[in-house]
């Protein structure tokens, strides 16, 4: 699968899989200047770059495990996804959810970007749906 990449004017550099069996590779900060994030603070940081991805897939941007552990510095929505139909600067938002003010600087690694591939559901209604042990169990149903 081959993914295009433009950069823009404020790319400092490129997604990059830090190993060989890395599923994420990291996005940077594409920014000129610091940005300070304080406690409980959103920012939308951007990439320097924008993507084209075939039909069929989906990129995700997951937060990058050492930042949120170290820093508190996780994603707002959790997981972020680029539809291959975007075509628009890939952005970061970024939430600090520790007690002090973190900084993010220029080419800093922020996030990682995880390309899946996807389907798209063929919508179906019915009336009734199978049955199965759980049935409409939910939060905790099957235990912790």
């Amino acid at each position: 699968m081959k993914m295009k990449i433009k950069c823009l004017k404020n790319n400092k550099s490129l997604p990059k899989y830090q190993t060989e069996g890395s599923s994420g590779m990291d996005l940077t900060a594409g920014i000129d200047e610091p940005v300070e994030i304080k406690p409980l603070e959103r920012k939308l940081i951007p990439t320097g770059i924008s993507i084209e991805l075939p039909q069929g897939y989906e990129a995700q941007v997951r937060a990058r495990s050492g930042l949120s552990v170290k820093h508190g510095i996780t994603l707002i929505n959790a997981v972020g996804t680029i539809d291959s139909d975007y075509r628009g600067e890939v952005c970061v938002g970024l939430v600090n959810l520790s007690n002090e003010t973190y900084t993010i600087n220029p080419n800093d690694r922020i996030a990682q970007m995880v390309i899946m591939k996807i389907e798209q559901a063929q919508i179906e209604v019915e009336t009734e749906l199978t049955t199965t042990q759980r049935g409409s169990g939910g939060f905790g149903s099957t235990g912790y």
